[in-house]
């Protein structure tokens, strides 16, 4: 069984995160969302409230996929998550150049730690490459429209936490 780990804080979880998450599907048998638990962040959701909006978000594009996604949450190391749930690859969005450097470093220190997992970069789609959850946050923040980025519940949990 293929297993693949697409990690980030998800906080909130946006449409680009969504599209990455249903192209990844077609390349594992089963994709286990990471959801870190990064105190660096400050997150504006708690963990269970992101933990809770990622599984309402992945349902349907798992029921779509036909494949199994599953929620973990994680706080360790990033390969030491991919061991816990046993996955070969980590899948990895990139939305624009500016994106690569820091991705390559991170590849490249997992590679040293075991070089078995292999990561995969997918780039977001063309309409979704400008999205970012800090952006969502900051339109909502200072209430904009994020209808564009985010589902309806994502958009109301925002909303409500601005209110």
């Amino acid at each position: 069984m293929r297993i693949g780990l697409y990690p980030g804080t998800f906080d909130p979880i946006t449409l680009g995160h969504a599209d990455i998450i249903a192209r990844a599907m077609a390349l594992v048998d089963r994709l286990v969302i990471g959801v870190a638990i990064n105190r660096d962040k400050k997150p504006l959701f708690s963990l269970e409230e992101r933990v809770a909006m990622v599984q309402a978000e992945c349902q349907p594009i798992a029921d779509k996929a036909g494949g199994e996604i599953i929620v973990h949450p994680f706080e360790n190391l990033l390969i030491d998550c991919a061991h816990d749930v046993g996955a070969g690859i980590i899948i990895r969005r990139l939305r624009a150049v500016a994106d690569f450097e820091h991705e390559f470093q991170m590849v490249g220190m997992n590679r040293a730690m075991d070089s078995s997992i292999e990561t995969v970069f997918l780039m977001a789609d063309a309409r979704r490459q400008a999205i970012a959850s800090k952006l969502v946050k900051e339109i909502a923040r200072l209430g904009g429209d994020v209808s564009r980025f985010v589902t309806p519940p994502v958009e109301a949990a925002l909303k409500a936490r601005f209110r």
